[in-house]
């Protein structure tokens, strides 16, 4: 769907939001801060904003916070709570914002204190790949154009794209169609076009892509143990290029 102009603006200030909850969040990160500290600040800087989480109650059971804090294995929608960072660990930080009913979501990994180098090369690889992926995202290519750019990146670096989850199409709701594969061949699926918006986000294993569903039926971790990244934007694509809108 095409977004007016003023429908874009309104994204931007979600994302906005979202930037800022990353920022806050960010800097919060240590060793001996628990993962439900986290997700305090992400409600206040919410609550600050006079925003919305679209994360808070979503789905079922009801996801319990407002960001998602997945740590090491995990590669996505990790529950927070009483997991206290240790030096060494990384971790994901997802989260969302709604403003005038307009969604934004955007999700980073970083090292708490020093990390393996190896868990330093799979950050950078995986934020490598997202920007491979944005600047496949141009009116006239295909959708699949950024998955495939999103896939090259990783495996040039020997490590997998999780293939059982995906980016999305982003607008009034959080999920919208169409989804956005992290893999794929170049010159497949929808036509790209200006005004459409889309959140973009590989999640990159160091080993094999498999995954599997713990008991809480949110924390998604990789079925081998190894570590996993994830990083994602809210762009919308223009005439003058792919525009990130989930920037401050």
């Amino acid at each position: 769907m095409r977004r007016s102009s003023e429908d874009l603006g309104k994204m931007r200030k979600a994302g906005r939001v979202v930037a800022e909850m990353h920022a806050a969040i960010r800097a919060a990160i240590r060793p001996g801060v628990t993962t439900a500290a986290l997700d305090r600040i992400g409600r206040d800087v919410i609550e600050r904003r006079g925003a919305q989480s679209n994360f808070l109650g979503y789905g079922y059971p009801p996801f319990p916070g407002v960001i998602c804090a997945s740590p090491n294995d995990v590669i996505v929608h990790g529950v927070p709570g009483p997991y206290c960072l240790a030096e060494g660990d990384i971790i994901s930080i997802d989260c969302g914002a709604i403003i005038e009913g307009w969604h934004g979501d955007a999700a980073f990994t970083v090292g708490v204190g020093r990390i393996h180098p190896e868990a330093e090369r799979l950050i950078a690889v995986t934020e490598a790949s997202l920007a491979a992926g944005i600047r496949a995202m141009v009116p006239g290519g295909r959708l699949s154009d950024i998955g495939s750019a999103v896939q090259g990146v990783v495996e040039a670096a020997g490590f997998s794209v999780v293939r059982d989850y995906t980016g999305h199409g982003i607008g009034t709701a959080m999920h919208e169609a169409p989804d956005v594969p992290n893999w794929g061949r170049p010159g497949k699926g929808r036509r790209l076009g200006s005004g459409q918006t889309y959140a973009v986000e590989p999640m990159v294993c160091a080993g094999g892509p498999e995954a599997k569903v713990l008991e809480d039926q949110w924390t998604v971790a990789t079925l081998d143990g190894r570590l996993a990244a994830h990083t994602e934007h809210t762009i919308a694509i223009t005439d003058h290029g792919p525009e990130i809108l989930t920037l401050p």
